[in-house]
């Protein structure tokens, strides 16, 4: 039994937290969560996190320091999942631990996760599996999205299915009845709609799309943001991150689109709305047959996106809970099974997914 106990640690593209859960995989497919907690990012790590997104002085360094600030995190989060169940390291198989993304650019034959795996495995007395993007990259694939493999294991049906992960980047995975799988990122998720809220109300996001429901979203605007992006165009394999969309890349359309000055709460709608027409057209030309949607990831607490989703969709749209596994833990109960999947030997870099010229054994492990 201690030989399927595995814990997922997962910080994304919104920088706002770190998600854990501690997960029993003697059913790869069928894992049982035994704990979970979500730890708040410190602000400071936060915005270092944001700037390292960009060129800057003494990065290398700043970067370093800033892996081991997230590494004591982490393993701040897998005590509390110790303690919550009363079991030891030595009971604990791995650590999945996928760092913080602060650079993507497959096409140049890099990403970049800062993380400090070496130290979480000092810290923590458990072996760390990390680094899972990289050999991915390294076989010609865009490293993105990581979880098909997972979402196929745990979500497949005997129908056309989509999972989407609403993070700060929107991924999505398609499910086919014949055993297929195929995944992509469809663009910006929560990034560009907390960067607006963050910078117009100083709420650090937009809390069940309270402040987008006293808008109205505008289809001039909506029309202008998808046509002015060649990237939505783009075929899978795809992938993207805040290299792409930032507030640069909001900044700049908003001053070039031509139409009457918009109020911001307007702003945020169509910025909501976004999200789910981008999703919607990526399923539209890649998998019209799918039959249902599963959400996961913050983006599935919004309500008025979820909204959105369903109003743009031709199928049905559910949140994840739907079928008993909670939005927020989803990301991080796949880096708990990446890791399974790591020592069990099993290639989870699918080439149908980031175009790789083969199968990859993602990650690397970290001794304790």
């Amino acid at each position: 039994m201690p030989q399927a106990l595995f814990i997922g640690l997962m910080s994304g593209t919104s920088t706002d937290g770190v998600d854990a859960v501690l997960a029993d995989f003697s059913h790869p497919d069928k894992p049982t969560v035994l704990a979970s907690t979500s730890l708040p990012m410190p602000t400071a790590l936060r915005q270092e996190f944001l700037a390292l997104n960009i060129a800057g002085a003494n990065e290398l360094a700043r970067a370093a320091l800033a892996g081991n600030a997230l590494a004591e995190l982490y393993a701040s989060a897998t005590h509390d999942l110790l303690a919550q169940t009363g079991l030891t390291a030595d009971q604990i198989r791995a650590i999945g631990a996928h760092g913080q993304t602060v650079r993507h650019d497959p096409a140049a034959g890099y990403t970049i996760q800062i993380n400090a795996p070496a130290l979480l495995a000092e810290r923590t007395a458990i072996d760390v599996i990390a680094d899972f993007r990289s050999r991915d990259v390294a076989a010609g694939g865009q490293g993105a999205p990581l979880v098909p493999a997972f979402h196929h294991a745990l979500f497949a049906n005997q129908q056309a299915r989509a999972i989407l992960n609403l993070g700060g980047i929107a991924n999505v995975t398609l499910l086919s009845p014949d055993g297929g799988i195929r995944g992509f990122d469809t663009g910006p998720a929560n990034v560009l709609l907390d960067l607006w809220v963050q910078a117009k109300t100083g709420s650090a996001y937009d809390a069940a799309g309270s402040w987008a429901s006293t808008g109205q979203a505008n289809m001039a605007l909506l029309e202008f943001l998808i046509r002015s992006e060649p990237w939505f165009d783009q075929a899978p394999p795809k992938s993207t991150g805040r290299d792409q969309f930032n507030w640069e890349w909001l900044e700049q359309r908003l001053s070039a689109f031509d139409g009457p000055p918009l109020a911001d709460n307007d702003v945020q709608a169509t910025l909501q709305r976004l999200t789910a027409e981008t999703v919607s057209q990526a399923i539209a030309r890649h998998a019209p047959d799918t039959k249902d949607m599963l959400v996961c990831g913050g983006g599935a607490l919004n309500d008025g996106l979820m909204q959105d989703l369903q109003n743009t969709m031709p199928c049905p749209v559910y949140p994840t809970s739907a079928v008993n596994m909670p939005v927020q833990l989803v990301e991080a109960l796949a880096f708990a099974w990446l890791a399974w999947a790591h020592v069990s030997g099993y290639r989870a870099g699918l080439p149908d997914v980031t175009g790789a010229r083969r199968a990859s054994l993602l990650g690397c492990k970290y001794p304790a």
